[in-house]
This record gives structure tokens, C-alpha cells and sequence, in this order.
């Protein structure tokens, strides 16, 4: 199964994840956003800022050359640290309403900063230790954004066998003279690969291709 850009895709995978995450991000106690995520020196109130910073500059047309290299993601992350927790979770309640729109009226190349909000979300799970890291109800979105963006990241051809889907699912791109690799787990772990996040107590199979070849955020 090869699935074509929907330009509203990623408008529908940001409102969806809004209305799950919001509710559990106000209701969890504040010393819980210091806690560590998959993301190396970050804390789940700085993923949030990252998360929050990026979108509200999509809203806004603030999109300078640069502006989701480690640095500026960096600086973003700098600025919100004197913000009172509100304001940030009021600021990423915005960008998860308001962003999507914008992104449909690109060319798509934003739609894979939309899958990243959602990867984001799934650290933010894990880290806090609540169900859904990764999968949960929008996977079923996540999945063909993730199909769309990783031919445009230029990753090698790949067939996912996944559990409960009746077919292979596409990604990546056809290359001369290789096969297409293939992978046999569950949706959650091929997420985790594409995605750079750690595989511990993951089970897969893996064949003609390796996880670095498979990255679509370096």
C-alpha cells in the first residue's frame, strides 16, 4: 500500500494529537515536566517549548533560512525557559489548532514538521510514563504522513508488515538494481526507527536496509 500527499493530513494528525495530549499535559503536576526524554539533554518542558516554538513559527510565516537546525531549535527552547508552564502549553495549544491549515498550502515540505510534533508527543508519553508512545488512535494518520515524508527524505524502499493490515505498507524510494527492504514488528517500532528513538525492549526483523539508512530527522 503506497499512499499520495493529502495536504490535510498533517492538519488532522496536529488536532487529533491536541485533543489527547492537551488534557493529559494540564492535568500532569509540574515537577513532571522536568523529567528526561529521548531526546538528549532535553526535558519534557523543553520538548514542549521546541514543539510549541516550531508551530507558532509556521502560524506566523517566521520561517528564516535555518530555522529548524539544532541551533535555532536551541535558541527557541533558550527563550521559553523564564515562561511560566501555562504559557507555554497555551502556546502549544495554538500551534496544534492553527498550524495545520498553513502546512496545507505548501508544497509539503512542512508536512514532515507535523510528524515531528507527533514523534514528539510520543517522547513526551514515554517519558511521563502514559500509554500511547508512538501509536494510540492517531496512528492511523501518522502512518501515511510517515509514508509521504519518507519518500521526500529520500530513504531507501521499504515494505512494512504490520500487524492487523492485510498488506505491506510503502515508504521510501525505489533505488536501481535493490530490492526494497522489509520489516516485520509493530507500527510503534518502525516509528521508532524512522524516527531515531531508542529501541530498547523492542522486538523486529529488519532485512536490506539498517536503521541509519532509514532516518528522516538528522
Amino acid at each position: 500500500m503506497a499512499y499520495a500527499r493529502d495536504p490535510w493530513l498533517p492538519d488532522r494528525l496536529l488536532r487529533t494529537e491536541r485533543d489527547a495530549l492537551m488534557p493529559l499535559l494540564r492535568s500532569t503536576p509540574e515537577p513532571s515536566f522536568e523529567l528526561r526524554t529521548a531526546c538528549p539533554g532535553w526535558t519534557v518542558r523543553q520538548v514542549l517549548a521546541h514543539c510549541a516554538a516550531a508551530l507558532v513559527r509556521i502560524v506566523e510565516g517566521r520561517l528564516e533560512e535555518g530555522v529548524f537546525l539544532p541551533e535555532a531549535n536551541a535558541a527557541d527552547v533558550a527563550e521559553r525557559e523564564s515562561w511560566p508552564l501555562g504559557r507555554i502549553l497555551d502556546e502549544l495549544e495554538r500551534g496544534f489548532t492553527e498550524a495545520g491549515p498553513v502546512i496545507a498550502e505548501t508544497d509539503g515540505t512542512l508536512d514532515a514538521v507535523a510528524l515531528g510534533e507527533w514523534v514528539h508527543a510520543g517522547d513526551v508519553r514515554e517519558a511521563l510514563g502514559a500509554p500511547g508512545a508512538y501509536c494510540g488512535a492517531s496512528l492511523e494518520l501518522a502512518l501515511p504522513l510517515l509514508s509521504v515524508t519518507s519518500r521526500k527524505r529520500e530513504t531507501p524502499a521499504l515494505l512494512g508488515v504490520l500487524p492487523d493490515r492485510p498488506a505491506p505498507v510503502s515508504f521510501g524510494n525505489r533505488i536501481a538494481g535493490r530490492l526494497p527492504a522489509r520489516f516485520h514488528g509493530e507500527a510503534s517500532t518502525l516509528i521508532r526507527i524512522y524516527a531515531g528513538r531508542p529501541l530498547v525492549r523492542t522486538r523486529y526483523t529488519l532485512t536490506g536496509a539498517t536503521e541509519q539508512e532509514l532516518l528522516i530527522y538528522r
